[in-house]
Formats: C-alpha cells, sequence, structure tokens
C-alpha cells in the first residue's frame, strides 16, 4: 500500500532525503583537498540511543503532559462549574472552547517569534506564562472572568507544540521523527489523563476551584523539568519577523494540496475528540448512570490507550503505509461511536478506548506527515496544522455540546460521525491525486 497518507509518498520521501543531504556534516576530505566520492555525510540529528534522545523524549513528553493538563483542566469540572455558577452545559464548555480557540488564534503570529528566537526559548516562555495563569485560575470570581483567564492560558500554550513539531523535525533524524512526535503526542494524552483523573477527585473532596490549583502546581514540576531536561538546538537557523517573509510562507503552505489535506484532518478528528470528552461528563452525572465525580474523571485512564497508539503510529505506518493507517484511525473512531450509543456503562468504557486510540493514531500520523512535507518554514507549516487541530477542538466542544442537549448522545455521536465521514473522503481524494501524479510522472518518463 502506498505509504503517503493523503497521496504524495514521493513528496514526503524527497524532502526527507533533502532535508539529510542539507544539515548533515561535512564529508572529511581527501589530502588533496576534495571530499571523498564514496563517504556518505554523517546525520549529527539525533537517533533513538543516541547522545540526547532520551533526555529529549523526556522533556517533550513532559511538555505535552503539562500543555494537555492546562488545556484541558477544566473539562471533567463542567458539571460541577455548571452547578457553582448556575450555568448551562453550553456556557460551562466556554472555559474549554475559549482556551482551544485562542489557541489556534494565537499559534501562527507565534510561530513567527519561533523562527526569529528559536524552538527552546519559546517553548520556555509559553510553559512559563501558561503555568502562572495556571495559579491563578482557581481564584476565578465568575465564569466569564474564568472564561478569560482559559483564553490567555490557551494563547500563552499555543507556542509550544508549534515550536515543538519544528524542533523535532530540526533535530531528529527523519527515519525517527514520527516516532518522536509520537511520543510528543502521548505526552498530550498523558497530560489529558492526568488532569482530568486528578481534578475528578481532588474535585469530589475538596472543590473544583482545588482542583485546578493541583494541575497548576503539577505544571509547575512539569515545566522545571522540561527546561533543564531539554537539549540545545544544534540545527535551527533563525528566520525573519518582517510580515511580508511571514504572508509568502503561509501562502505557500497553503497552496500546498498536501498540507491542506492534512490540516483538515486533523480539525476533524480533534472536532470528534473534543466533542466527546466534553460532554460525557453530563452523560455519566444523568441517570441512569449517576456516577460521583472522582469517578467519572477515572474514566479519563482510557487516555493510556492513546498514549500507546500515539508511541506506536511509527510501527503502525511502517506496516500500513500513511494512508492505511489513517483509515484503520478513521475505523477505530467510527467503532467506538457507534459502541458508546449502548446505555451500557461497560460498552461506554469500551467506545471510550476505540475513540481515543483512533485519535490520537490519527492525529500521530497527520501532524508527523505534516513535518515531514514542509522544506522550509517548518514553524508555520506546525502552526497551521495545530491552528487547525484547535480549532476542531473549540468547535467539537461547542458543537458536542449543543448537539447533546439538542439530540442527547446519539446527537454528539451523529456530528462525530459526520466528522468522520470527512477524514476518510479526505483520505480517498488524497489518494486519486497521488495516482494521477503517478501516472503522470510515469507520461512524462
Amino acid at each position: 500500500m502506498p505509504s503517503a497518507s493523503t497521496g504524495a509518498s514521493t513528496i514526503v520521501d524527497a524532502s526527507a532525503a533533502t532535508a539529510v543531504r542539507t544539515e548533515a556534516a561535512p564529508a572529511p576530505a581527501t589530502s588533496t583537498g576534495a571530499a571523498p566520492l564514496d563517504v556518505v555525510p554523517a546525520d549529527s540529528r539525533m537517533a533513538p540511543g543516541g547522545p540526547g534522545y532520551r533526555r529529549m523524549s523526556l522533556a517533550l513528553f513532559l511538555a505535552g503532559v503539562a500543555t494537555f493538563a492546562l488545556l484541558y483542566s477544566t473539562q471533567a469540572l463542567l458539571p460541577l462549574i455548571s452547578g457553582d455558577f448556575g450555568v448551562t452545559a453550553s456556557t460551562a464548555s466556554w472555559t474549554v472552547s475559549a482556551a482551544t480557540g485562542a489557541l489556534a488564534l494565537f499559534v501562527l503570529p507565534l510561530s513567527a517569534l519561533s523562527e526569529r528566537f528559536g524552538r527552546r526559548t519559546l517553548m520556555t516562555v509559553s510553559l512559563a506564562i501558561a503555568v502562572a495563569v495556571g495559579l491563578l485560575v482557581p481564584f476565578a470570581p465568575s465564569v466569564g472572568w474564568l472564561v478569560a483567564l482559559r483564553a490567555v492560558q490557551g494563547a500563552a500554550l499555543a507556542g509550544l507544540p508549534v515550536s515543538a513539531m519544528a524542533y523535532l523535525a530540526e533535530e531528529v533524524r527523519p527515519k525517527a521523527l514520527i516516532t518522536a512526535i509520537g511520543l510528543f503526542v502521548a505526552g498530550n494524552s498523558v497530560g489529558g489523563m492526568s488532569g482530568r483523573v486528578i481534578t475528578g477527585w481532588v474535585a469530589q473532596e475538596w472543590g473544583w476551584r482545588v482542583a485546578l490549583g493541583v494541575i497548576g502546581l503539577i505544571a509547575v514540576g512539569c515545566a522545571v523539568a522540561f527546561r533543564l531536561l531539554l537539549p540545545a538546538p544544534k540545527h535551527f537557523k533563525a528566520g525573519s519577523l518582517r510580515p511580508a517573509v511571514l504572508v509568502r510562507t503561509v501562502r505557500g503552505h497553503l497552496a500546498n494540496p498536501l498540507l491542506c489535506r492534512l490540516y483538515a484532518i486533523g480539525a476533524l478528528f480533534m472536532t470528534v475528540f473534543g466533542a466527546v470528552y466534553t460532554v460525557i461528563g453530563y452523560r455519566l452525572t444523568d441517570a441512569p448512570f449517576s456516577l460521583p465525580q472522582g469517578i467519572i474523571g477515572s474514566i479519563f485512564l482510557v487516555y493510556l490507550v492513546g498514549t500507546v497508539s500515539a508511541s506506536t503510529a511509527g510501527k503502525l505506518v511502517a506496516r500500513l503505509g500513511r494512508r492505511g493507517a489513517l483509515y484503520l484511525a478513521g475505523g477505530t473512531t467510527t467503532a467506538g461511536l457507534l459502541v458508546s450509543l449502548a446505555d451500557s456503562l461497560p460498552l461506554i468504557l469500551l467506545g471510550l478506548v476505540l475513540i481515543t486510540a483512533g485519535f490520537f493514531a490519527g492525529h500521530a500520523v497527520a501532524s508527523s506527515s505534516v513535518s515531514h512535507t514542509a522544506k522550509e518554514g517548518r514553524a508555520q507549516a506546525s502552526a497551521l496544522y495545530q491552528s487547525a487541530y484547535y480549532l476542531g477542538s473549540s468547535a467539537g466542544g461547542t458543537l458536542g455540546a449543543v448537539a447533546f442537549h439538542a439530540g442527547g448522545w446519539a446527537g454528539m455521536v451523529a456530528l462525530g460521525l459526520l466528522a468522520v465521514l470527512g477524514v476518510v473522503t479526505i483520505t480517498v481524494v488524497g489518494s486519486h491525486a497521488a495516482r494521477t501524479q503517478r501516472r503522470l510522472v510515469a507520461v512524462h518518463r
């Protein structure tokens, strides 16, 4: 099966090969001063088992933990927030949507700062500001203030995922890139899981404000460890802050059909995921389940499945190809949505497991494909993906709450199935484009 997720394996492979050639160390010279033709330049970038790879992996894993723990810290607490402030599910859901929406809006401007001042610098500053705001969130006097603080927090976090993807694309060898990005995404899943589980149990005993404070303190620890562990970049080259350069780079990425398809796939996968996990707490607090907050928080342990599926995405692509991996991710997500319709707690849990596994696998494949495909302006390419991805999360949270209010869980499932259909359709279109491209190349030969 062809290896391109949306139909451009030749482009991906060529860009990876070009990256190796341009960033490789120079070949040793012969006695006459010329480099021998039979010597292959060494690639000085990190690889599994090599110097700095473990420190880098752990550092970005912890950054991923902090990002998702902070970004979705209120999601498991929405029923409590609704009750405390006397607001509807749709209003409370804005404490999640405001954060993800602000991240989506600010990720592109901050990517320009990443190109100018460096990946590690921007990740450090972004995480520091987000952690500081996180310590203020528990003291919000009203739902309006809570939404505003969460928006600031999301805007601050915008600099982290885009810089992390660009850092990996520059500092890790192409063959190890999917695995490295998968580990970062796995950190996202652990952060999302631990944030919700911890807030659930803490909130059950001491309320949602204390729960958010605990998450803020955990994020502080992750931020400090991240800065101490992450190796200094060796392949970063500062870019320009001129708006014209940024506009030209973004325009070039948006003119690339493959990148646009990957952006849409990320947004649609995240729409499903955001919708499911925004309203699942409301479903489980209602009859016939009527579960306490601590048990509802523990439901998010299924995120561990996402940790596994994201970290093994490289092996999945090696066996099925990128397109095959996306089909499998979409099929798994669809099966989970359908299974979750049952009014049985074990089947609902099984549905969440399948949805989570499918989402994280699809996200890891799509995001790594963006890093492979972009030949220049990698921070902007990743920023556009992250923007689409978090807009999908914001839309999923808001639309999921509306669909649940209008049609119950079945309404939310209908929304999810429509989004997965979009993923499959886009992948099919990409496959057709790849076959057409190969035929044209063959004819011109």
